[in-house]
């Protein structure tokens, strides 16, 4: 027997009572009101609690703007490798079939399970001039550790996972018969990834660029073992706020701290907005595929025959 259903209507063995909805609901908003609004608001209260004034004398200090171009150096440098190595190994897991895949896999999660600060020690135990690497690096002047090269190394261990793990999955979806079908037809390797694969993973690729960054400018334990902490230097953003905390310079962290709250907030933003075109662009190509609809058979012989 089969099983009817009534469109723009609920089976009412899938409808919740009233009281389950408003409990989940209640628990919802409390818990976005405690861990994220008022922490949120309370960043900036405190930030203007002396005026505007007081506000942007905060960034006169040349150490803030020191740590917000090395924030965004950062990001500016970790970014765009993460999109190659995330697009490259996204293509790679998703496209063919290998021995170790899965340990692939594996090792691109590693950062999410390893403390940040164990990686940054990781990078001291690399770079440090009690290691023979270190040792050669110091006797050929090049400094990774306490410098720029090694925040960004830092940065790029903790942001390596985000754009691939994001496009795996979507490659996967999608299969290969489209890069398939251009080769066959003619196109080259290149031609087919900048018409027929990017033009599919775009909005999966955004959404993983803007976690990414995110992340890049936000990161604090990796960057901080490495860092030394040397103002106008090697201090990023999240440093910098740690040390006017420390310093009982409350104005000045929160003012700071904004920075890094609107960062977040735009990221929000951003990030819904590509959720919003995922979602459209999937609904139109559900309601086009449902529009044309298979061809149907011929019934008869003159059908056939035209």
């Amino acid at each position: 027997m089969a099983l009817v259903s009534i469109p723009g209507k609920k089976s009412a063995a899938l409808r919740d009572p009233l009281w389950v909805r408003v409990v989940l609901l209640s628990l919802v908003f409390t818990f976005l009101a405690l861990f994220l609004f008022v922490p949120l608001i309370a960043v900036f209260t405190e930030a203007l609690r002396q005026g505007w004034g007081a506000y942007l004398a905060a960034f006169d200090d040349p150490d803030a703007w020191s740590a917000i171009r090395l924030t965004l150096l950062a990001a500016a440098i970790a970014v765009p490798v993460n999109v190659v190595f995330g697009v490259a190994a996204a293509w790679a897991i998703a496209k063919f079939e290998f021995r170790g895949k899965s340990f692939l896999i594996t090792l691109i999660d590693l950062p999410f399970a390893v403390s940040p600060v164990i990686a940054g020690l990781v990078f001291v135990l690399i770079f440090g001039i009690h290691s023979s690497f270190g040792a050669w690096l110091a006797e050929n002047d090049i400094q990774v550790l306490f410098a720029v090269p090694g925040i960004v190394l830092a940065t790029l261990f903790v942001t390596f996972p985000f754009v691939a793990r994001e496009l795996i999955p979507l490659m996967q979806a999608q299969g290969s018969d489209e890069e398939e079908a251009a080769i066959t037809l003619g196109a080259s390797g290149f031609a087919t990834f900048l018409r027929v694969t990017l033009p599919n993973i775009k909005w999966g690729l955004l959404y993983g660029v803007i976690l990414c960054n995110a992340r890049a400018m936000g990161e604090f334990g990796a960057v901080s073992v490495v860092s030394g902490h040397i103002r106008g230097l090697t201090n990023t953003m999240p440093l910098h706020i740690e040390i006017l905390y420390n310093e009982y310079q409350f104005v000045a962290a929160f003012a700071v701290a904004t920075l890094l709250a609107l960062l977040a907030l735009v990221t929000l933003a951003v990030k819904s907005y590509v959720e919003w075109r995922m979602s459209a662009e999937l609904a139109a190509q559900s309601s086009g595929f449902q529009e044309s609809g298979p061809t149907p058979a011929p019934n008869s012989i003159e059908e056939k025959q035209a």
